[in-house]
């Protein structure tokens, strides 16, 4: 019988990169799509850490799941950190991925090639149902394009070519982004902290 942890979220699309980057077939992840009655956890911390401890812990106690939750998000150096913990509601709160992408560039639309440096930055936090939580945390540096390239991914995607390569995240395969990536580098580090919770 496979183990089963939840992922505190709806995109699917975190999912199937989960699974990929997890590529455990003995642990089933759910979503917040599997399960009845689970309020939206109200991410309100000052950092990333904060909102994916609470998103974690809050989740895991109401659904009685081992939860995996991550808050990530574009820090832009030009921006002063912008759009940071609001990443995914920069343009507003129900903005969609072109939106925030169109906002990020009218925001730079003056800034120089070598000044559009970034990373994208991902916490990690399991939580059990009882309580326990562990967080960690995985950084991918790179810089803004000029204008959206490919159309793979999802968010900034786009927008954000990683350090070391000419492509950005929406033109490379899968197989590189999830290997080069925040949250692959967060997951990578968390694999020990799902093995004692879930008892592997």
């Amino acid at each position: 019988m496979a183990l089963e942890i939840l992922l505190a979220t709806r995109n699917q699309k975190k999912k199937l990169e989960l699974q990929e980057l997890l590529d455990n077939p003995g642990i089933r992840i759910l979503t917040l799509e599997d399960i009845d009655h689970i309020p939206e956890i109200i991410e309100d911390g000052c950092t990333f850490e904060e909102n994916a401890v609470k998103k974690a812990r809050e989740t895991a106690a109401l659904s009685g799941y081992t939860c995996l939750a991550d808050d990530s998000g574009l820090v832009v150096d030009a921006l002063e950190g912008k759009p940071g913990i609001y990443s995914a509601r920069f343009a507003g709160p129900e903005a969609s991925d072109h939106e925030n992408n169109e906002k990020l560039l009218d925001l730079m639309k003056d800034i120089e090639v070598g000044n559009r440096t970034a990373r994208f930055i991902c916490f990690i936090a399991i939580s059990t149902p009882g309580g326990e939580v562990e967080s960690v945390y995985g950084t991918c540096e790179g810089r803004i394009a000029l204008a959206p390239r490919g159309k793979g991914g999802f968010g900034y995607d786009p927008l954000f070519i990683p350090a070391g390569y000419e492509e950005s995240f929406g033109e490379l395969p899968a197989s590189i982004k999830n290997a080069i990536s925040h949250r692959a580098q967060a997951l990578k580090k968390c694999q020990p902290i799902l093995a004692k919770f879930l008892g592997l």
